[in-house]
Formats: C-alpha cells, structure tokens, sequence
C-alpha cells in the first residue's frame, strides 16, 4: 500500500502496459467482454429520449453536492444516528481500517461476508482484516474468482474480466475444494458451484461488511445496487452490517436517485435496471442487521475537493463506461494502472487521492481520445483533468536541478522555432541526416534517447527540400514583397 491506495506503482504504468500488450490471451479476453458491454450500453441508451438531459441533470447534482459536502455529510450523519445507525469519521485508510477491525472484533466474530466495495479495494481493508485475525469472505462472483486466484481486480465493475471461462475453471476446481469434480466452463456450472460454495458462508455469517452507491442526507438511507443477489443476503442476514463509503456518494435528497438509478445501470451493464437495488434506514427490530455502523471515509478526498479542475472526478458513480471505451484500457487491462482504480477515470482519481507525485505515469496514459467524455453518465470532462494533471506533473519538474531529456529537447525546439534562419538549418540538418539513417523512406529504431519513441514507430524520411525552401524556389516574386 502506498499513500492510502493499495498496489500503487507496482510497477509504473509505462512498464506494467509493456509486459501487458504481450499477453495476447489478455488482449483477447479484454476486447471480447469492454465490446459486448459497449454494445449493449449504446442499445439500451438509445432508447430514452431524454438520455442527455439526465446526463446534465446528473452533473449538475454532483456539482451542487460537492459545492456543499460538509453541510450534506453533516446532515447524513444526523440521520443515520436519528435512524439508529452509527457514523464513524475515517480520515485514512489506515482508520478506517481499524475502526472497522475493531467493530468486527467486538463481536466476538472472526469472519464476515462482503459486498463487493470498491471503497474497502482502495483501503486494503481485507488484508488489514487478515492481519487481525479475521477472515473476510468476498462473495459478488467476479471478486471470488479473483479472491481465490489470489489475483488482483483489473476492472471496477467486472473484476475478472482478465479471465476467460476456462481460466475460471481451473481455478475453482483447484481452489474451492466443494467445486464439483466434473464441473465444466459453462456459466451455469460455474455460477452453480459459487452459489453452492457461498451459501454456507451467507447463513453462518454474523458481520457484513459492504461498501454504498448513494447515501441520502434527508433520510439516512443507503443504497447498494447489484445483479447478484448476494448483495441482498449479506445485507439482510447477518446481526451487524458495517458500510465503508466515500464521502462523495452522498446525494441530499431522495429524489435525487430517480435520475442515478436510469443513469448507472444503462452505463453499467447495459441494463434497464438493476436487479437488485438494496435500500435501508438504519436499523429496525426483527428486520434486517440490529446494528449497523457507517464508516465515512476521507483519504484524499477533502483534498481533491480544493482542485476546482479535478475535483470533477469526485462525481464518479463507478459505473465502468470509460473503461469500456478506452482504446488503452481495451489493450493493456486494469492491472497496468497500478490502483484499484483503472482506466481513464483511475488515471485522473489516483493521482489526486495519493498526490501526483505518486503516480505521475498515470495523467498520460491516455490518448486524449475523449471516447471516456462522451461515455461518462455525469459528464466528468476527464480529457481535461488528464491535461491539468498533465501540467501540473510538468509544472513540478522544473525545479529540478538536472535538467530532463525532454525539457532539454523543449528548450532547443523553442531557440530553433523562435528563429526563421535557424528553422532552416535544422530542417536541412533533418533532411540530411533522415537521409543518412533511412531506409527505404523509413526510419526506424534510433539510438540514445530517440529510442523509447522511434523503437515502436517508423518516421517517414524527411523531404529533401522543405517547403519554405520550394515555396521560395517555385515563387521568386514573392520573395522581394
């Protein structure tokens, strides 16, 4: 864990993607499953009328709520509490993690059923909770296949996506020892042999842990949506349920959901809705956990806020559109990204939740394509955070004492380009030397620093004449005006 968020820069993106392009089975998996969901999602949003309306009503209310976060946050705790819920204040991931170490043990539990939370990734809270002797069992599909292969999730909604069926598989039937001897890669079969394998888990459990979509202030209510189920029995069966949310899923009001509920599942899976949309207030005698405790977490948050620029990726609904669409993405995978948080909206959500510093590769690794804007449900302008980041990740080396490659190549591109005459001489000296190290009107791979860009592209040869030089050549005339 580096600076709150597990997994950060093991390796820096730049390498990790090198050894991802090479895996081919990877490739295949990837473009396979991003283009089946994209295809749905263009269908399903096709379908409402008023699709971009909800996407300028959706950006409007993170906006608004992000414009007065202490007073919506404040109200939420006051009606969770008011609702017999319990708020507890996390400014790390190391506190929340002990808060929810701590919850868990003083119920005399040494294990608890999850749903899957992207909020409990970030934190590393199940190997904090292994350290402390606690056994988390994670039951959404995609993060048991990961949870067994001892892998890590490479997608924000579908977790194996890196995996094919027979992938799967192998690995239940060498991991999960009640996996059927025969069990085949069918769907079925493998969705059959998990719900087995999870059923015995769901009535033992006496602790749930789960991470929130939405929290509404007004009310106190929290809400998981979900296609499984298995959201539904961790949140309904066990005594106690702990929530772990960030602080930017909170809404004000109820009414607020109509318009999130049309926008995430479409976004999402391509569904009309969810199947399982799981709503409580606290808590209520002979229905539902008779404790419930929200955890409110921080960890870099309050300071993303203060960037007017990139506080916009707050509004995530983690929905996956992006990812789905990103050429990049579709060709290196989540695990390049080094964070739990993948893709187009990872490369703009890590660097500001860990600080730019610690994770400078991600702003540029990107096209700037802007498929991920036109995809985004509440309309994050995530080009312009990547350019932002961009800058400011430049901005921060030119205090530097030894001077970059690059900036060194900026500084003489600026002295050439500000002079007429010594934009000519380079461009003869180009022409020159192109001619020199080409080959058949290409050329290839060059040595030194020219390397990292000329190993994987073939350059044209440089004209011999340039077009100052022919425009000056073919019209004598208007050189004396």
């Amino acid at each position: 864990m580096s600076e709150g968020l597990v997994w950060l820069g093991t390796p820096a993106f730049p390498q990790a993607a090198k050894k991802a392009l090479a895996d081919t089975q990877l490739r295949r998996n990837l473009g396979k499953a991003t283009g089946t969901i994209r295809d749905k999602r263009l269908r399903v949003c096709a379908e409402l009328d008023d699709w971009e309306q909800l996407r300028d009503s959706a950006a409007a209310l993170k906006l608004r709520t992000l414009r007065h976060l202490p007073r919506y946050l404040e109200q939420l705790e006051a009606s969770v509490t008011a609702a017999g819920g319990t708020v507890h204040w996390a400014a790390d991931a190391a506190e929340a993690n002990r808060i929810v170490a701590e919850l868990v043990k003083a119920t005399g539990e040494r294990e608890v059923v999850k749903v899957k939370s992207m909020a409990t990734q970030e934190i590393g809270l199940n190997e904090a909770l292994a350290a402390e002797g606690i056994t988390a069992h994670e039951t959404d599909l995609a993060e048991l296949i990961v949870q067994l292969a001892d892998d890590r999730p490479s997608h924000i909604l579908v977790p194996a996506i890196h995996r094919n069926r027979a992938e799967i598989r192998e690995i239940f039937r060498s991991r999960m020892p009640d996996a059927p001897a025969d069990l085949t890669d069918e769907p079925r079969a493998l969705a059959e042999a998990a719900r087995l394998h999870l059923r015995e888990k769901f009535l033992r459990a006496k602790v749930a842990v789960s991470g929130a979509n939405f929290a509404v202030a007004e009310t106190g209510t929290v809400l998981v949506v979900e296609s499984e189920g298995n959201g539904r029995m961790c949140l309904t069966l066990p005594d106690t349920l702990i929530t772990v949310m960030g602080i930017e899923k909170v809404v004000p009001t109820f009414a607020d959901l109509e318009v999130f509920l049309q926008l995430l599942p479409r976004s999402a899976t391509g569904e009309r809705m969810n199947p399982y949309t799981s709503a409580w207030t606290g808590v209520h005698a002979a229905d539902g956990p008779s404790t419930f405790h929200l955890v409110l977490l921080d960890n870099g948050r309050t300071a993303t806020l203060t960037d007017q620029v990139g506080r916009q990726a707050l509004g995530c609904i983690r929905c996956s559109a992006c990812l789905n669409v990103c050429p990049v993405y579709e060709r290196v995978g989540g695990h390049a990204y080094g964070s739990v948080y993948p893709g187009p909206i990872g490369a703009i959500l890590t660097p500001q939740l860990a600080g730019v510093g610690h994770a400078a590769s991600l702003p540029f690794a990107s096209t700037l394509c802007g498929a991920c804007y036109d995809a985004c449900p509440v309309k994050i302008n995530i080009p312009e955070v990547l350019v932002h980041l961009r800058a400011k990740e430049v901005d921060a080396k030119r205090g530097r004492r030894t001077p970059t490659v690059e900036s060194l190549l900026m500084r003489a591109a600026t002295e050439v380009l500000a002079s007429p005459e010594r934009l000519r001489l380079a461009q003869k000296a180009g022409a020159l030397g192109g001619r020199l190290v080409g080959r058949g009107g290409r050329i290839g791979p060059l040595p030194g620093p020219f390397h990292a860009w000329s190993d994987t592209r073939d350059l044209p040869v440089p004209p011999a004449e340039s077009f100052r030089a022919w425009w000056q050549r073919t019209h004598p005339e208007e050189n004396d005006r």
